[in-house]
């Protein structure tokens, strides 16, 4: 099944006769890319299980919100629509926009590693037509490059994460009303974070991980996921490919010991787990940011 099916925000554009796709591409970490042009449309979202960063490059004069017909959309102007939010929007002539769908799964590790914060205390704050001219630029440089081709699906991928960076540190906030219960206490959280931070290289067990908050396998895999929104072995891979990614770009290490470094048995298994996520091996990404 291909990632674009879950995702319903393209789904919905995808099925329109007036709406057409330029091109699309996952670039790797939870993130897709999507460029489209539209025209005398209408569209409802309802409770999508991806967020939406979304930039105006031309025209949406004559765009709007149902519930907010006053204001009109324009180039240069953004969109932030989270997952689960509901909204429906008119379409009056034409408009090209870029779209980047963010999965769940790379928000909370974005939560976890840029804000420290649990995923589940937070949300992504709805946006409509927001001026943002560093958010602007980055999605101009993303529809400038072709995402077909791998060497640029590098760079792409470096932008989606400049953007949903600068998204979690604007557009982020603590839940309202919300209790948060159950899951790990605050202070075995940030002893986790700080112990696989340390031991990437090392071949890191469940009953390692449980044993430090002196949990069970069971209850501890339940009580990670909730405090940290994806399983522990999604997430350790999360950390060793992201610190592949900076001895990649920052040192001169063979690929082997980079393997070794982070965790993965050989250069092989690492080559083969960097290009699933990135779309690249590593001595191509190497190659393009080293």
């Amino acid at each position: 099944m291909s990632v674009l099916e879950n995702i319903q925000v393209f789904q919905s554009l995808n099925s329109s006769p007036h709406a057409r796709l330029e091109q699309s591409a996952g670039l790797g970490d939870g993130m897709v890319a999507a460029l489209w042009r539209n025209h005398d449309d209408a569209q409802e979202y309802a409770a999508p299980s991806h967020h939406t960063i979304s930039c105006y490059l031309e025209g949406g004069t004559g765009t709007f919100r149902r519930d907010a017909p006053h204001a009109k959309g324009a180039p240069g102007k953004l969109c932030v629509l989270p997952a689960e939010h509901e909204s429906a929007w008119v379409i009056n002539g034409p408009i090209r926009l870029a779209h980047l769908y963010v999965s769940p799964e790379q928000f909370a590790l974005g939560c976890i590693a840029l804000l420290d914060r649990e995923p589940r205390q937070l949300a992504l704050k709805e946006g409509t037509f927001i001026d943002d001219p560093q958010q602007t630029l980055r999605f101009s440089q993303l529809v400038s490059l072709d995402w077909n081709e791998p060497a640029e699906r590098l760079l792409t991928s470096s932008l989606a994460h400049e953007l949903l960076n600068h998204t979690l540190l604007s557009q982020v906030g603590l839940r309202q009303g919300l209790s948060v219960k159950g899951g790990l206490a605050p202070h075995l959280r940030r002893q986790l974070v700080e112990f696989i931070e340390n031991q990437l290289a090392e071949p890191l067990s469940l009953g390692q991980l449980a044993g430090l908050c002196a949990l069970s396998e069971y209850h501890f895999a339940r009580m990670f996921r909730e405090s940290f929104g994806l399983p522990p072995h999604q997430y350790l891979l999360a950390r060793r490919l992201a610190r592949a990614q900076q001895l990649l770009r920052y040192s001169q290490q063979p690929l082997g010991d980079i393997a070794l470094a982070c965790g993965f048995a050989n250069a092989s298994h690492f080559s083969n787990r960097f290009r699933q996520a990135l779309g690249a091996t590593p001595k191509a990404y190497r190659k393009v940011f080293g």
